[in-house]
């Protein structure tokens, strides 16, 4: 209800993008896709079918690898940063041992460490920007919950050719 006018406000119904039901803090392996607002390329070029990453997707691609050191309940796996999106395997782990004792968790969902990794770059990134411009991240992610060996291996596949792929890619601003 909006308090100055006193008139009922409707949000926008917004698709869900996370299984109704499932419990995303649950051990499991995520293959997962987040995107930069309006699909920016901010993160470097392809050239060759390789991606060649600039001074934003640098800092992309260390805060992927630092949610290790927040998130203890945290593997990762195959990892690509491409120009305006970054596409990883996210293993939750509630169980990992430390030698005789396990970690200490709060059993972390998929949701809080990807708010965690769109927080650490952004703030990264813009404090490393001089030109006016702010860089933002899409609302939201892209998830796929990862079932098996033969599915697991082909996300990492795909992670590892993505580059060489990019010409065709449907996060590729040019081929909308």
């Amino acid at each position: 209800m909006n308090r100055v006018t006193g008139d009922v406000v409707r949000v926008k119904d917004r698709a869900l993008n996370r299984l109704n039901g499932y419990d995303y803090s649950q051990d499991g392996h995520y293959f997962v896709t987040i995107c930069t607002h309006d699909r920016v390329e901010w993160f470097g070029v392809i050239r060759n079918g390789e991606m060649h990453l600039n001074e934003n997707g640098v800092i992309a691609l260390e805060s992927w690898h630092d949610l290790l050191t927040h998130y203890h309940n945290l593997r990762l796996d195959a990892c690509v940063v491409m120009p305006n999106h970054v596409h990883g395997i996210v293993i939750i782990d509630n169980g990992s041992w430390n030698g005789l004792k396990p970690f200490p968790t709060s059993n972390h969902g998929l949701s809080e460490i990807l708010r965690g990794f769109k927080t650490f770059s952004s703030r990264k990134i813009n404090a490393a920007l001089v030109n006016g411009k702010k860089f933002q991240w899409q609302k939201s992610f892209h998830d796929h919950i990862i079932r098996n060996e033969i599915d697991l291996n082909n996300i990492r596949q795909y992670i590892d050719l993505n580059p060489r792929e990019w010409s065709s890619d449907r996060e590729n601003i040019l081929m909308t």
